[in-house]
Parts: C-alpha cells; sequence; structure tokens
C-alpha cells in the first residue's frame, strides 16, 4: 500500500492549466485549434463551486490506497462531474433560463411600474401628511396628556405592611 516501488506502463501527461479546467475526452479535440474561451464567469460570483478532487477527497500518509487506484478515482471522479454537469446543464439550461427571465422580468417590471411610482408618492404627500398630524397630536393628546400628568402628579402612594 502507498506509493508503489515499480515503474508503471501507462501515464497521464496534462498541462497544468489543462487539467484544472477540465477532462474534457481527447478524441474530440483532434484536428482542432481552440482559441481562448470567453470567462463565462467573470464577476466570479460561482467560485464557491471551484472544486477539485483535492478538495474533496485526501489521504492522509498513514493511509493511502495503491497509486493506480487513486489516479483511477481522480479520473472518474473527473469524467463523471464533467460529464453528469454537461448532461443536466443540457436538459436544464434552457427552461431554467426561461423560468428566471420571467420572474427577473416581473420582478422588474414590478419594481418600475408599480413600486418605485408608490414610494415616490408617499415620498411627496409624507411632509404634507407630518404637518397635519403634528397639528393632530398637539391639538388632542399633548393637552390630555399634559393634563393627566399633572393631575395624577399629586397623587402620592403609601404601602403599610401588616
Amino acid at each position: 500500500m502507498g506509493v508503489e516501488k515499480e515503474r508503471s506502463d501507462t501515464s497521464i501527461m496534462m498541462d497544468e492549466d489543462e487539467f484544472n479546467r477540465s477532462i474534457e475526452p481527447m478524441l474530440s479535440k483532434k484536428g482542432k485549434i481552440y482559441v481562448e474561451e470567453p470567462d463565462r464567469d467573470p464577476n466570479d460570483i460561482n467560485a464557491h463551486l471551484k472544486v477539485g478532487f483535492d478538495d474533496v477527497i485526501a489521504e492522509p500518509r498513514s493511509t493511502q490506497s495503491f497509486d493506480k487506484v487513486w489516479i483511477g478515482s481522480h479520473a472518474v471522479f473527473e469524467l463523471s462531474k464533467y460529464v453528469f454537469y454537461r448532461l443536466l446543464s443540457t436538459l436544464l439550461a434552457i427552461p431554467m433560463a426561461f423560468l428566471l427571465g420571467l420572474v427577473f422580468g416581473v420582478i422588474s417590471c414590478i419594481h418600475i411600474w408599480v413600486a418605485m411610482p408608490l414610494i415616490q408618492s408617499f415620498l411627496m404627500v409624507l411632509p404634507s401628511a407630518r404637518v397635519v398630524w403634528r397639528s393632530l397630536m398637539d391639538m388632542f393628546v399633548s393637552p390630555l396628556c399634559n393634563s393627566m400628568g399633572k393631575s395624577l402628579s399629586s397623587v402620592h402612594v403609601e404601602t403599610t405592611y401588616n
């Protein structure tokens, strides 16, 4: 177990950038010249999803599997992540884009045509309402509180114990 001493016939040779990007099947790249792909996450809002094999599975030095098992499990992890992401995004991307476009369109429309006009209307009316409210408080509530305070201030309470 652990690091094997014998020489292996097979090896995986990849650039580090290519390895980290994905583990696309190598057969699909034969004869194609790739231009650098555009950044699909320029604001880095999905930085927490950049999960690799080493972020999920790690073996301490004291307990390690065979090297071929480790390399195979790494390849299976990356390949299954790649295949299932592509499959699920193929099935869900268009319907989810439609639903999210609909939701954000409705929210934007409500915000622009309902919420902001109401808020602006309230902000225009509130100074006038504040003047009316303050004068009503000064006419009714303030005299009532002043008279109750003056009349109740002369009350003295004594407690006696038997």
